[in-house]
C-alpha cells in the first residue's frame, strides 16, 4: 500500500469497527470489498480527510452511547463475537498505532525522521 493508503485503511478499519459494533448482523467479513476501498485512494490529503471524519464520527457516536450501551455484547462471530461493545476502543487503538509505527519505519528506510507524534521533548 502507498502511504495515502495506509491512511486510508486506518480510517476505514475506525469505520468498520464502529459499523460492526452496532449493527445487528455484526462485522462485515467481505474483506476483498473493504481493500478496494481502500486502494482506490490515491491522494494523502484525501485518505487524511478520511481519517479526520472517521475518528470525529467514531468520538460522536461513542459519545452519544450509554454505559450500558457500551457494556452491551458485539454480535456473535470471529470478530470479537461476545465482547462488551467498549473493546472496539482498544482495538482500533491498537491497529491504529500499528499503521503509525509501519509509515514510521517506512520513511526511517527513506532517511526522513518523522516527527515526534508527542511533541517536542
Amino acid at each position: 500500500m502507498t502511504t495515502a493508503q495506509q491512511v486510508a485503511h486506518a480510517a476505514r478499519v475506525i469505520d468498520w469497527f464502529m459499523e460492526g459494533a452496532f449493527r445487528p448482523e455484526g462485522f462485515d467479513l467481505d474483506f476483498d470489498e473493504q481493500i478496494k476501498l481502500v486502494l482506490a485512494v490515491k491522494s494523502l490529503a484525501a485518505a487524511r480527510t478520511w481519517l479526520e471524519r472517521s475518528v470525529s464520527s467514531a468520538i460522536e457516536t461513542l459519545g452519544g452511547k450509554t454505559d450500558a450501551e457500551l457494556a452491551e455484547s458485539l454480535p456473535p462471530g470471529p470478530v470479537m463475537g461476545g465482547m462488551p461493545r467498549i473493546a472496539i476502543i482498544g482495538a482500533i487503538t491498537d491497529h491504529t498505532a500499528h499503521h503509525r509505527g509501519a509509515l514510521t519505519a517506512y520513511a526511517r528506510m527513506n532517511g526522513i525522521a518523522p516527527p515526534d507524534p508527542y511533541g517536542d521533548a
